[in-house]
């Protein structure tokens, strides 16, 4: 879904011309990566782009998490600046494992399409953390922040990584998928599985699953939302649209919706929340969306009760899953008062 999201997006938030040079896109190499699993992704390679200046001491780096199928460009696109000020902070955009910039099935030479070991969002946070202490030599970064899956890696790392950073953004993201989300990302992945075309994930084209493209569509906003901007007579340019993007590599979005799936910080507590939340050190601001339908704010907002100095933002708005972005008037006051800019 990489193109769908990163377009449906940017329509509904500002962006730069800084955010699309090309020319700024970077890539390292963090060698084998290890995954939970026991696999392991050869010859790992992470994308990533900066803003900014690292000052001598690196204490002032801003970690930024893509979306689902999102790159480093298009959440740049969304414009981070307005919560961020690159006077002050470096800024570290990080293109996550599976989203076609950093090593991912599409783009793998040695382990491509359906050879392409599934990894977790713990796998996509190690490989972060191993981007940022030996590419960078950081240590220790002021705030770790990212919309929706990105939001989800953040969670992830107040556990994973407790005493890397000050502030934790999570915007739209979820400690842990509730029922609701379980069950439509399961009805998203059982429609991948089972298009012919797909094959397994074994395909020599990619193919046109137009059905998931569909339900990822419909439910990135509210009923209320699409019957305004969808209204009836418009219907076959939307359905026309929804057909012909195939913009996205299906193993990609694959291997990213089952991390996703498979995504609970409480894992290595038993099983409990409480627990994951008396680990966590750094002050954090939760985002959510009442009114969304890919991301439940409901394990969110519960979350933030085990956190007493955390800081609950509680958007309602038609736009759902959209309506959490840089853009959100709250989200943006309250980010910068965290990152002490106001």
């Amino acid at each position: 879904m990489k193109k769908l999201i990163a377009a449906l997006t940017i329509c509904l938030i500002i962006t730069t011309c800084f955010a699309q040079d090309k020319t700024r896109q970077q890539m390292a190499s963090i060698g084998n990566l290890k995954l939970e699993s026991g696999e392991v992704i050869n010859d790992c390679q992470i994308g990533y782009r900066t803003s900014g200046k690292l000052n001598s001491d690196k204490s002032n780096a801003i970690l930024l998490l893509t979306w689902y199928g999102g790159t480093s460009a298009a959440v740049e696109g969304g414009n981070p600046w307005q919560i961020v000020d690159t006077a002050r902070y470096f800024l570290i955009t990080v293109d996550a494992l599976g989203n076609g910039v950093s090593s991912s099935p599409s783009n793998s030479k040695t382990q491509h399409g359906a050879k392409f070991p599934f990894f977790s969002i713990v796998d996509m946070v190690n490989s972060q953390h191993q981007l940022l202490t030996a590419k960078f030599g950081i240590a220790h970064v002021r705030a770790i922040m990212g919309i929706s899956m990105g939001g989800i890696q953040t969670f992830q790392w107040a556990v994973s990584y407790p005493d890397f950073m000050d502030n934790l953004i999570p915007i739209v993201g979820s400690p842990q998928p509730g029922g609701y989300d379980l069950m439509m990302m399961n009805v998203l992945r059982r429609i991948i599985e089972s298009d012919p075309g797909f094959d397994h994930g074994n395909y020599k084209v990619n193919p046109n699953i137009v059905t998931a493209n569909m339900l990822f569509d419909a439910t990135l906003t509210t009923p209320e939302d699409k019957t305004k901007s969808v209204p009836h007579n418009d219907f076959p340019k939307w359905l026309q649209q929804v057909e012909t993007n195939n913009n996205h590599d299906w193993n990609d979005a694959y291997h990213q919706l089952i991390a996703i799936i498979g995504n609970d910080i409480s894992k290595a507590y038993g099983g409990s929340l409480k627990e994951a939340a008396a680990h966590i050190k750094a002050k954090m601001l939760i985002a959510v969306s009442t009114q969304d339908h890919v991301v439940n704010p409901n394990p969110a907002m519960d979350f933030s009760k085990l956190l007493p100095t955390s800081k609950l933002v509680i958007i309602n708005s038609t736009s759902g899953h959209l309506a959490g972005g840089f853009q959100d008037v709250q989200v943006r006051q309250y980010a910068r008062e965290m990152l002490g800019e106001q």
